[in-house]
């Protein structure tokens, strides 16, 4: 468990006893929401955004029964993309404003360091989720600059475990939420139940396989946070490629649009949804079919008559696989395809 903790703290660039395990992202959430509740008064603000899984601001809504005020800083609704220019009007008692890395609604990667910037000029800290953005590589928590970061080890390679970074004058300020006498243990401070031992040491090999992927690509001698900066690039920098592709092929469709940002190297992660814009279901539907079969994804004809129900099914892969999961096969029934915003690895 020790060598989990220092070597996941190393990689980014944070000191030992600020990562603390917890169960999962939504159970630290969780218990981080219920030490909000404890530290805030009456008249105080937390600021979300609507760009978050439910998991992770469920909790945060539920602080309005004891009087805290709750604030959402809405994305845009065409573009689903959080307008920085709209963060320096925080409310009066604003305290913690806490929002996504990347969006899990356009794959968006957020400024996470200017909004910072705009937040600490204000006085006031902040709070990212890290979930869908740390698979593509485990940001250095201590460069962006954020008072707390939490991320899921199950989407790092690791077993099902949640990770929260908390800075330690933060940690130390804010009410102790263990066993009496673990309150001087930043480690399990905010760590009601204890740890999953074996989870917990089982987490050590993220870093060995940063490691090892690291060693196979540079092999440089190197410090720990310079290896998961250099893998983490190696990932983005594959992944991007993979992606461009398929925004520069939508870029002139009319049956479907996709939103977000179409640059992928910078600003977008892989995780792409699309909204149809004209033409019936089935157009969309080929549309993105075609893209699959163009990329390799897809072998075969595409099925035969004017439907996209008809003639023999194969099974989905790629892009298209999310329009039939969400129009309904024979092991999955939902509502038909429409404006779908759900977000899909394609990889």
């Amino acid at each position: 468990m020790g060598e989990a903790r220092i070597r996941l703290a190393a990689i980014p660039g944070v000191d030992e006893d600020e990562p603390g395990f917890g169960h999962s992202t939504t159970r630290n959430t969780y218990v981080l929401s219920k030490v909000y509740a404890q530290y805030l008064k009456p008249g105080d603000v937390i600021v979300i955004t609507n760009q978050d899984h439910e998991a992770n601001i469920g909790p945060w809504w539920r602080l309005a029964d004891p009087g805290i005020g709750i604030r959402e800083w809405q994305a845009e609704p065409d573009t689903g993309h959080l307008n920085l220019a709209d963060l320096p009007n925080l409310p009066d008692g604003a305290k913690l404003p806490r929002f996504p890395h990347c969006s899990s609604i356009v794959g968006e990667i957020n400024p996470v360091t200017d909004i910072y910037a705009t937040a600490r000029t204000a006085g006031v800290r902040t709070c990212v989720d890290g979930v869908s953005y740390a698979p593509h590589g485990l940001p250095n928590a201590g460069r962006p600059g954020c008072d707390i970061y939490l991320f899921s080890t199950y989407k790092t390679y690791g077993p099902h475990q949640g990770v929260m970074v908390m800075r330690r004058d933060l940690a130390w300020e804010l009410p102790n939420q263990g066993h009496f006498f673990n309150a001087g243990d930043l480690t399990r401070r905010f760590a009601p139940a204890g740890p999953g031992h074996a989870q917990v040491a089982a987490c050590a090999g993220i870093a060995a396989y940063i490691d090892t992927l690291y060693d196979h690509h540079a092999g440089a001698a190197a410090n720990a946070t310079t290896r998961g900066a250099a893998v983490h690039d190696l990932m983005r920098a594959h992944e991007s490629k993979l992606l461009q592709p398929l925004p520069d092929y939508l870029r002139d469709k009319t049956s479907i649009r996709l939103p977000g940002p179409t640059e992928a190297e910078k600003r977008r992660l892989p995780s792409p949804w699309y909204r149809k814009t004209g033409g019936s279901s089935c157009t969309g539907y080929r549309t993105v079919r075609n893209y699959d079969r163009r990329r390799g994804f897809l072998r075969g004809p595409l099925s035969g008559g004017t439907g996209c129900r008809s003639g023999p099914r194969r099974p989905a892969t790629g892009f298209c696989a999310l329009h039939d999961r969400r129009r309904g096969s024979q092991t999955d029934r939902r509502p038909g395809p429409g404006a779908v915003n759900r977000s899909l690895w394609f990889l």
